[in-house]
């Protein structure tokens, strides 16, 4: 009897012991998730719903900029777009922002960057104006109050996300998730037509 009694309480510490070792590879998994998903951006979500691939032609949008106007893609047909999806709250797009800025400063005569906020993700959309007069950046802000294109363009995924659209109204270069760098829309920018 007290070797079934042993025997049992010894196959009791091995199952914890290897109860334990799963839920702390477990937690080390998510912990890197979690370290990568800071340096590629705000939110992450299952690859299949990640967005459009090149080929596909841009979904047709038409909204309200931060200042008043009203901008849509199919107008800036003709004319390379960098379009770019963001939130005031997110750290990686606050480190791209001066980058498209100076982007847009030197090569705004050929290329748009629009930069379409989350302002369904904001806590209000006072935050975006506050964060415009502070930073006051000069390409077009655009404000997807209701997130229907963020959806369309699955931008919400992970901000930033962001698409290379050629003249031709297709997406051009694959998407990329997190902050992008001068070079980098250079470099983009000059590989697609």
């Amino acid at each position: 009897m007290q070797k079934k009694v042993l025997g049992v309480m010894l196959l009791l510490v091995l199952a914890g012991i290897a109860v334990s070792q799963f839920i702390e590879q477990n937690s080390s998994d998510q912990d890197n998730e979690a370290n990568n998903s800071n340096s590629e951006g705000g939110m992450i979500a299952p690859q299949e719903t990640a967005g459009l691939e090149p080929g596909s032609k841009a979904p047709d949008f038409e909204l309200e900029t931060w200042d008043g106007e009203t901008i849509q893609l199919s107008e800036l047909e003709g004319k390379k777009v960098i379009l770019n999806f963001w939130a005031t709250w997110c750290g990686p797009c606050r480190e791209e922002m001066p980058e498209m800025q100076e982007f847009y400063r030197e090569r705004g005569d050929e290329v748009e960057i629009l930069a379409v906020n989350l302002t369904n993700t904001e806590t209000s959309l006072s935050d975006v104006d506050k964060y415009m007069e502070e930073y006051g950046y000069s390409y077009p802000i655009l404000l997807d109050k209701d997130g229907e294109v963020s959806e369309m363009y699955r931008g919400s995924v992970a901000v930033p996300t962001t698409y290379f659209i050629g003249t031709d109204g297709r997406i051009q270069a694959p998407r990329k998730t997190g902050p992008m760098t001068y070079a980098f829309m250079e470099e983009t920018i000059n590989s697609i037509d």
